[in-house]
């Protein structure tokens, strides 16, 4: 048995150690927020946050977060200052229409605001250079950074 702090809320869950944060979530916690993709690190489909710093759930052993505070998508719209509904990135996605499919906003959304936080959203470049690590395959990128350029002025 693990015990997983996610989202402000203790899961215990039956799980082997070799199970991965992103499939302890999913399938035992059942917060689907955070999408499986790849299953190998590349595509950011998976991020989500421990110890407030983000992280690929799909190579994150889950056992290794037990005590540790996890907070994933479904969770993000807590952290928002003032009583939002919603988190200011969260707001500004749906305003710059940042999203077509959707498969992997969960993703863009847990590392944009994790990247404002780390103080990298001075320009264009430097967002994109620290969110390479999400892939969009519907190619929303110049939205993606929009929006984090706006959010990162109400955050």
């Amino acid at each position: 048995m693990v015990t997983l702090a996610v989202n402000d809320r203790e899961y215990t869950v039956e799980i082997e150690p070799r199970v991965s944060l992103l499939s302890a979530l999913r399938d035992a916690c059942g917060l689907t927020g955070a999408k499986r993709g790849c299953d190998q690190g590349t595509c950011g489909a998976c991020t989500v946050w421990v110890d407030d710093r983000r992280v690929l759930g799909c190579l994150t052993l889950a056992i290794g977060c037990e005590g540790r505070p996890i907070r994933t998508v479904e969770g993000l719209a807590d952290t928002a200052a003032d009583g939002e509904r919603l988190h200011p990135m969260q707001e500004e996605f749906i305003q710059h229409d940042a999203f077509q499919c959707g498969y992997c906003t969960p993703g863009q959304l847990m590392s944009a605001v994790a990247l404002v936080h780390e103080g990298h959203a001075t320009d264009d470049a430097e967002i994109g250079e620290w969110m390479s690590g999400n892939l969009c395959r519907c190619a929303a990128y110049p939205h993606i950074r929009a929006a984090i350029r706006d959010a990162s002025t109400r955050m």
